[in-house]
């Protein structure tokens, strides 16, 4: 009987030996997912786009910044409604946060996109998804959709269609 004892207490000092070892080996070290998908807690699914000028924009992977991915439309009344509200939070936290305006151009047409962000005087890139391939990855089945992403390429939000200013802000400044 005293021998079960002794044997028990030495397969639980090695346990928990094991265990601090394994969290002292973790400390500090931001464990990140290895699977991506567009949902909260996977890496962000990674694409390229350009913007009205050609230009390349790209997500996947470490970043500078923060970034909200906004998937919108021009006859989109919510992503009108919206738009106003994603300017003023730009504004507020450029220094720390990038929005890249998705237009989901195979709904819409570029004249129309050029229009709206011009109208509401969009100072972040706006991307044309001329062929449904990034709004078919990250699932999109309505607009507006956005997916919030931390430094680390990871998604911490989705949010379906528009909230409040300070709820979306609030969101925001949990991945900042």
């Amino acid at each position: 009987m005293k021998r079960n004892w002794v044997i028990m207490a030495v397969v639980v000092g090695l346990a928990v030996l094991a265990m601090y070892q394994d969290y002292v080996k973790s400390a500090g070290t931001i464990v990140l997912p290895t699977e991506q998908a567009p949902k909260a807690g996977y890496l962000a699914p990674h694409f390229a786009l350009q913007d009205f000028d050609g230009r390349t924009y790209s997500v996947g992977g470490e970043r500078d910044k923060a970034l909200l991915i906004n998937f919108w439309a021009s006859w989109c009344n919510p992503c009108e409604r919206e738009a106003p509200d994603l300017v003023r939070l730009y504004e507020k936290y450029k220094d720390r946060l990038d929005i890249y305006a998705v237009n989901v151009t195979t709904e819409d047409t570029v004249e129309d996109a050029r229009a709206f962000a011009e109208r509401f005087g969009f100072p972040f890139p706006v991307l044309l998804d001329l062929d449904d391939r990034v709004t078919n990855t990250y699932l999109v089945m309505g607009y507006p959709t956005s997916f919030i992403v931390d430094k680390h390429g990871v998604v911490r939000e989705v949010v379906l269609g528009i909230r409040e200013p300070k709820e979306l802000e609030k969101l925001v400044r949990r991945a900042l």
